[in-house]
């Protein structure tokens, strides 16, 4: 008996590992198959786009746009403008409007433009370089302007952008701070609505005064008080 149920376990075993072989064959053809059919789809998308690209044989000269695929990252566009940090560049400006705006530029400019006329006017004929009415110093102050006013008023775009993002936290906050105090005003008038009918430490007060007073009424005047009752 003991042979015969080794041999009939052994039979249940071998099935089983069968049955597992079958299921893994079972799916990796569908895997295979899964990924075929991938490929093909993938493969018909693209000769769809390669004929939607080519003009038709109508002779129209319209040509229809390929379809994009969207599982491929967008191929970045050539530009002929430089690239720059916007972020960057607004912080230079910054500091270039910032460094205009202070009296330090002003003397520095001061007395540049009066060494550069003294040179001019008192050197030698062979070391002057911009000679009266100094043609290139009106050409480097122009510059000079050109470019200070453009870079002072993008650092004042920046400041309105920083201001206006100031000004709208600072009104959410006040409405943050207006909907508390409601809420709190409300609270208060409720609380006094309520504390309107209880009694208080004055009231108890008159009212023991009341009593005690009658009370030593009563003891002063026991018969008046007698005979009125009777």
């Amino acid at each position: 008996m003991a042979a015969e149920r080794g041999r009939f376990d052994r039979g249940r075993g071998e099935q089983a590992r069968e049955r597992r072989r079958e299921q893994i064959r079972e799916r990796r053809e569908q895997a295979r198959t899964q990924a075929r059919e991938h490929g093909l789809a993938a493969e018909a998308a693209e000769r769809s786009g390669e004929r939607a690209s080519k003009p038709s044989g109508t002779g129209s000269s319209a040509l229809t746009r390929p379809r994009v695929r969207l599982d491929l990252p967008r191929a970045p566009r050539r530009s002929l403008l430089p690239e720059y940090d916007p972020e960057a560049f607004g912080r230079l400006s910054e500091r270039v409007a910032r460094f205009l705006g202070t009296g330090r530029f002003i003397v520095w400019m001061t007395l540049v433009i009066i060494l550069w006329v003294l040179w001019n006017v008192f050197a030698p004929d062979d070391l002057r370089f911009d000679k009266y009415p100094f043609i290139f110093l009106t050409l480097m102050l122009s510059l000079q302007a050109s470019y200070a006013a453009p870079l002072i008023l993008l650092a004042q775009n920046r400041q309105d952008d920083r201001d206006r993002v100031t000004h709208e936290q600072d009104r959410k906050q006040n409405e943050r701070s207006i909907a508390d105090t409601e809420y709190l005003t409300r609270e208060i008038a409720a609380l006094r609505m309520g504390l309107g009918e209880v009694a208080t430490r004055d009231w108890i007060r008159s009212e023991f005064q009341d009593l005690i007073k009658e009370m030593d009424e009563r003891r002063l005047f026991p018969a008046e008080r007698d005979e009125g009752d009777r």
